[in-house]
């Protein structure tokens, strides 16, 4: 007889046998870089030659699309239908990954080679986010196993090539596509866990808000002896109007950029007793930077914070005596859906004019990324939330939004799916770097968390049909 037991021991075999590290090291060895140029065939191939057949041996009918923007990867969508009357869970993954920085990885390492070393999986992908859905597909792969080929539930695939740049077109592709998408909620994996040792589930993300603060004074740099003293270093002044905007210890002072009820009554409830890990190597968790008041927790998952991202002024690669004729900084505010991201700007232009900036001027100032939130109490969440504690037999933490960006908000918009984010990797995973990796543990979690999911959608008790 079928059990959940035999469908997790099938989802833990197929880690402990290899299967998941030779299907992972099949999708890495496609370079499917969206940043780089000339990948446009390869960006299809990934779908085509890897992804297209393994959802078709499990039952799904599967459809590539071209990008409604031309110029972006295309997307497949798959779904395997087996009553309309059951729920349909909506699956979600992005097969392209940033540039492969080939020279920049450790000696003996190659972006498009799996390395196992220890208890880690290196290669471009690994993490973000070839390994994250190749782990939820292995997962279902046994439970139709284990069940002679029935699953109980409906699932539906949308996977995108384009996400490393935006994920440019989505929007426009589900919004033009609702039926051929709808479900009852969003279970998909992207980004790191709260630490590696914590299964965790986010249902949503923090948005991103750039824009460039500018002083252009000349047209050319002058003489550092002649005019130093004399005329005004746009550097200094672009100094000057960071430190108005922020203290020395973190805390944004320009006030209309939080949420201005604070956090809201049930992100702290999910919150309470949340501990932040590091999990990287290079940065840490400093305890008196960033908002008064706030455990780390909510600082990251349930306020907003203000990032330079980079500055310039002059050439610091050769550097020449002249007053700079200009200074430049590209800044970020991740926030929260509790923002109102329209004061952004103003609020800013007036903040500066008070202190007597108006030389400082705000460039390119624009959303990059929505944020979304489905409410952490959600019937959907706390479903997920049980079924993978029953899995893993630990505590699943729940917070409110992942500290990065996802796609979520179009999810929420075109289809108004709940979210349930699963993530399977952790914060020190270097995605977007050299020597990126997937911690195996984590992955083997995520395997059985997965596989009892996917159970569990086949079986009584699952929330209302929307």
């Amino acid at each position: 007889m079928a059990t959940r037991d035999g469908a997790l021991a099938r989802a833990a075999a197929s880690f402990d046998d290899g299967t998941l590290k030779a299907r992972l090291a099949a999708l890495v060895a496609v370079p499917s870089s969206s940043q780089e140029p000339g990948r446009e065939q390869t960006l299809h191939d990934y779908l085509a030659g890897q992804i297209s057949p393994w959802v078709q041996r499990l039952g799904f009918t599967a459809q590539i699309h071209a990008n409604p923007l031309p110029g972006f990867g295309p997307i497949l969508t798959a779904e395997r239908i087996e009553d309309p009357a059951r729920p349909t869970i909506l699956l979600y993954g992005h097969g392209d990954t940033v540039r492969g920085l080939p020279e920049q990885w450790s000696q003996g390492r190659d972006p498009w080679v799996l390395r196992e070393e220890g208890d880690l999986w290196y290669g471009r992908g690994t993490a973000d986010n070839k390994g994250q859905h190749a782990i939820n597909l292995l997962a279902l792969e046994a439970v139709l196993a284990e069940r002679a080929g029935k699953l109980g539930c409906n699932v539906k695939l949308v996977l995108e090539m384009a996400e490393e740049r935006g994920s440019r077109g989505l929007r426009e592709f589900v919004a033009a596509n609702p039926a051929l998408l709808a479900a009852d909620a969003l279970i998909a994996s992207d980004g790191p866990r709260l630490e590696p040792g914590m299964p965790t589930i986010a249902t949503g993300s923090r948005g991103s808000f750039n824009f460039d603060l500018v002083v252009k004074l000349r047209d050319g740099g002058v003489h550092s002896g002649h005019w130093g003293g004399l005329t005004t270093d746009p550097a200094v002044l672009l100094a000057h109007a960071i430190s108005t905007m922020m203290d020395r210890n973190g805390k944004v002072l320009v006030r209309e950029w939080f949420p201005q009820g604070g956090v809201p009554a049930n992100v702290r409830e999910a919150l309470a007793g949340c501990e932040v890990g590091g999990g990287g190597d290079s940065a840490t968790i400093d305890a008196g930077w960033g908002e008064p008041g706030l455990s780390s927790a909510e600082k990251i998952y349930g306020w907003n914070s203000f990032i330079v991202l980079a500055m310039l002024s002059g050439k610091p690669d050769s550097p020449v005596n002249a007053v700079a004729p200009d200074a430049r900084a590209h800044c970020q505010i991740r926030y929260t859906v509790d923002s109102d991201t329209s004061l952004f700007e103003p609020a800013l232009r007036q903040h500066l004019d008070t202190h007597g900036l108006q030389l400082v001027q705000v460039e390119n100032a624009a959303v990059r990324m929505p944020a979304s939130r489905t409410a952490p109490d959600h019937p959907w969440v706390r479903w997920a939330q049980a079924s993978m504690q029953r899995s893993l037999g630990k505590p699943v933490q729940i917070i409110p939004n992942a500290s990065g960006g996802l796609p979520g908000d179009v999810f929420m918009d075109h289809l108004g799916v709940p979210l349930v984010w699963v993530p399977h990797s952790y914060n020190g995973c270097k995605q977007h770097g050299p020597d990126e990796h997937l911690m195996t543990g984590p992955a083997r979690e995520g395997l059985l968390a997965f596989a009892g999911m996917w159970w569990d959608a086949g079986e009584a008790g699952t929330p209302a049909r929307r």
